[in-house]
């Protein structure tokens, strides 16, 4: 199954049988107080180093997220979509827990934009839907409600059967614009997450075959070598079926990671997009 987004000029395809596709985390100011600080003034600057350094990691598409307390997240995040526009023809994807916010990225947006996200919760659901299909747009689910994260694959799976009933079956939002989060959750909290998150992804990829990602970073939180452990999460991840992530792109040890994964996978055939990639390291 294929999910497509895109741009004025650009269309990326996300699938099992492509590359595995990077999703640029950085265009977020959560943890950023200097960048929130900027925003609040009402200066977008950083947002264009941002895009800059993501397109030189080998980001496919920018998520875009302007949630800052404090500030008028509609307007910003409708300035920042439209900056991110003029700099670059990557597709992007709308991120944002304030429905006014997506209402006013998608107006601006030029092109098929990625939503993220809904999850189980109805009032989200009805709220958050609606725009999807006035749009044009494909959504990225998250497999919990209100009843929380779940930490046991089968019922994060259920969550996602829910999901596959409610915005495909109810709203008849199509299969291939829906990409499922199965939510990593930090393997120093909960040691058997990663687990359970991969035993969910190969759940959901043998019964519905629907495209699947995550906030990769998560997985990570608070443990030392972050990078290294989050690239192994991502290489593993795709082995299981995963086929895209929200992700540091400006990570080299976590980009090598998934464009490794393509090769191995037979997603990168003799390795070309490797070779074409690859840059030594800078002598001393």
């Amino acid at each position: 199954m294929h999910t497509t987004v895109s741009s004025p000029s650009k269309t990326v395809t996300i699938g099992p049988d492509q590359p595995f596709c990077i999703i640029g985390e950085r265009i977020n100011p959560t943890g950023r107080k200097a960048f929130q600080e900027q925003l609040r003034a009402g200066d977008l600057s950083q947002v264009l180093v941002d895009v800059d350094e993501q397109i030189a990691g080998g980001a496919h598409l920018l998520d875009v997220n302007m949630g800052v307390p404090l500030a008028d997240e509609p307007a910003l995040l409708a300035q920042a979509i439209q900056l991110v526009q003029e700099r670059t023809d990557l597709p992007v994807c709308i991120d944002s827990s304030v429905v006014e916010a997506l209402e006013a990225g998608l107006a601006v947006y030029r092109g098929k934009a990625l939503v993220n996200s809904v999850t189980c919760e109805t009032d989200r659901l009805e709220a958050v839907l609606p725009l999807v299909k006035q749009h044009n747009a494909a959504i990225i689910c998250l497999t919990n409600g209100d009843e929380g994260i779940p930490v046991p694959w089968e019922e994060r799976f259920e969550f996602c059967k829910r999901l596959v009933d409610i915005v495909h079956g109810q709203w008849e939002i199509p299969l291939e614009d829906m990409v499922i989060d199965t939510l990593a959750m930090p393997v120093g909290a909960e040691p058997q997450s990663a687990y359970h998150f991969f035993k969910t992804i190969s759940a959901i990829q043998e019964e519905f075959g629907l495209n699947t990602t995550c906030g990769a970073s998560n997985t990570s939180f608070g443990m030392p070598s972050r990078h290294a452990l989050n690239g192994t999460f991502l290489a593993m991840a795709a082995a299981a079926g995963m086929t895209s992530a929200i992700m540091d792109a400006r990570s080299d040890e976590c980009v090598k990671a998934v464009r490794g994964s393509d090769v191995m996978l037979g997603k990168d055939e003799y390795g070309i997009g490797w070779i074409g990639n690859y840059r030594p390291p800078a002598k001393a």
